[in-house]
């Protein structure tokens, strides 16, 4: 029912003043005592806590999961409270608090069935917001980590098999960034820096996609420089590696142009990677 609007008559002053006074003095007698702290049984709790999550509203259902935890600390529904919490916060995109809770559930309970899917919440919770490759790619980094961690400490589990797709995934990610800066250096005349960034995903990222124009554009970077050994080399390891690619093809015909050859070098930093 709504409230009807007040009347306009002149006494609406006056009765405004004295409602304010009476209620002054009526919080003076109370003291302004917060409500009671309300007990309530854990089975209804984490019930409402469960009802909130069905219905969708999971930011309410992860503070409603705490609560459980909050009243009944050393119950058996505290403990699941715990991660039923992260999986609320996940599920809202509140991926700061999931992480939050994902990881005192770990601490609490490093050898609960639960913790390997605890630790895929946290991989999980930085790899939805992994950005474009021209943006920042903190995200990534943090979702390999925690991918890297769970393979690690869980490889038998289903969550360490999702997680070795994924981290293919993000890997091929982080190395497409470098790729990016690399070809920015590159273009500016800047090889030296063009360089260590191609150099970095023919390292450590080998199994990724982009390996094959790095080492092309390696072999275009020490041209540049007139380090034609090293070029020779690069353009080497591609043919052999990736016989079939075009990125083969375009530095095969590069170092033609110059009257050179493709020729593998033991002295090279890349014979002991290929």
């Amino acid at each position: 029912m709504r409230v009807p609007a007040p009347s306009s008559d002149r006494s609406r002053p006056l009765r405004r003043g004295l409602a304010f006074l009476t209620l002054l003095w009526l919080t003076a007698c109370s003291g302004e005592r917060p409500n009671p702290y309300v007990d309530r049984p854990v089975d209804e709790l984490y019930s409402t806590a469960q009802d909130l999550l069905d219905r969708g509203e999971y930011r309410e259902a992860g503070r409603a999961f705490e609560e459980v935890e909050r009243q009944h600390p050393y119950s058996q529904w505290a403990v699941r409270s715990q991660l039923m919490a992260a999986y609320a916060y996940y599920e809202a995109n509140d991926y700061e608090e999931a992480i939050a809770a994902a990881r005192r559930f770990i601490e609490l309970h490093p050898g609960n069935p639960d913790t390997p899917y605890a630790q895929y919440l946290i991989g999980m919770s930085y790899y939805e917001r992994i950005s474009d490759v021209q943006r920042d790619q903190e995200m990534t980094e943090e979702a390999m980590k925690a991918f890297e961690e769970l393979i690690r400490r869980y490889p038998d589990t289903d969550y360490a098999r999702d997680a070795r797709l994924k981290l293919d995934l993000t890997r091929d990610h982080v190395a497409g960034k470098h790729m990016e800066i690399g070809r920015y250096y590159q273009k500016r005349g800047q090889y030296v820096g063009a360089i260590n960034r191609f150099r970095t995903v023919v390292e450590s990222y080998q199994t990724t996609t982009h390996v094959p124009e790095a080492l092309h554009r390696l072999t275009e970077c020490y041209l540049a420089l007139g380090v034609r050994e090293e070029a020779q080399n690069a353009a080497a390891v591609l043919g052999y590696n990736f016989p079939g690619s075009p990125w083969y093809e375009r530095a095969y015909a590069l170092l033609q142009g110059q009257k050179l050859e493709p020729a593998r070098s033991t002295r090279s930093w890349l014979g002991s990677l290929f």
